[in-house]
């Protein structure tokens, strides 16, 4: 049987690099290339050692942690020893998630097991098959992408969480509870009082609300005030602006007050205005209305408990 050693070096060499680069991005590091390709160079020696006298010792853990930690302080350096730990449990990290994705594409597409007479045979070999190969070679960048999409998606997902607030609305001895987001980009205002405005998804509003005025919140160019007198004292259009659009009008009501509760506080604002909007806010539901950075400012603060 023949071994193209080139071949299998080649191959560690890219992936040792690539998981060094997936353990920069995922820790938000900046790195240079020619650092990383130098780092994957050490650890890709391990492959040609293996073919060594010396092959024993290569492959014993303690070789093969102080070969991790190597690489690492060649891509990173060093700064304190727990940015070294941070770096090298990531990169650990980043082995096991690639390492471990390669190992369920391979059982996924390939037969490892032959049935024959009532036994069971392995159709493997020491040094893997043309398709296990194959799955490396094509299957790496896949799960580099993937994971690094992921990490992505989970740093976002953090940000979002650590913006989450719990907001209570009371209008007419009638309370209801949604999730906001603190959006510091909200900027609208009752151009007459200076109310900031929140804005809550109309579906939502369905028991706070008289059905007229959510459907006529709906389509404010046919509004002729068909609604019920006692909630006159409430409403008001508030102007805005869109990307790419202007002169566009928004419904908005005055509740009684708004409770906001975020770290075990709770933040009562009465200068508040309820925007009333026909799209969802958020396309997972995470949240049903965007809470002005203003209340945060101006509501009296009290603890939660």
């Amino acid at each position: 049987m023949s071994v193209y050693l080139d071949v299998i070096w080649l191959l560690n060499f890219g992936l040792d690099t690539m998981l060094l680069v997936l353990c920069a991005i995922i820790l938000k590091r900046r790195f240079k290339w020619w650092r990383m390709m130098i780092g994957g160079l050490f650890g890709s020696l391990i492959v040609i050692f293996m073919f060594t006298p010396l092959s024993q010792i290569m492959l014993h853990p303690a070789t093969k942690i102080a070969t991790s930690v190597v690489m690492i302080l060649t891509a990173f350096g060093y700064k304190r020893l727990r940015y070294l730990l941070e770096n090298l449990l990531t990169f650990y990290f980043a082995t096991f998630v690639v390492g471990g994705g390669l190992m369920g594409m391979h059982f996924l597409f390939t037969d490892m097991f032959i049935s024959s007479g009532g036994e069971v045979f392995t159709s493997s070999n020491a040094y893997g098959d043309p398709v296990s190969w194959l799955l490396v070679l094509l299957g790496s960048p896949l799960l580099f992408y993937f994971s690094k999409k992921r990490i992505e998606d989970v740093n976002m997902k953090t940000i979002t969480f650590d913006q989450l607030v719990q907001v209570e609305i009371m209008m007419n001895d009638t309370a209801l509870t949604v999730d906001g987001l603190l959006d510091s980009g909200n900027q609208l205002y009752d151009p007459l009082t200076k109310t900031p405005v929140m804005i809550v998804q109309a579906d939502q509003l369905t028991d706070l609300l008289p059905a007229s005025i959510i459907e006529s919140s709906a389509n404010l160019k046919d509004f002729n005030f068909s609604i019920e007198p006692e909630w006159y004292n409430r409403i008001r259009l508030v102007p805005y602006r869109s990307v790419g659009q202007s002169g566009q009008f928004l419904m908005a009501v005055k509740p009684d007050y708004v409770t906001i509760i975020q770290q075990g506080e709770r933040i009562v604002a009465k200068q508040c205005l309820i925007g009333i909007s026909h799209t969802q806010l958020s396309p997972e539901n995470l949240y049903q209305c965007v809470v002005h950075p203003k209340l945060l400012v101006s509501g009296k603060i009290s603890s939660a408990s």
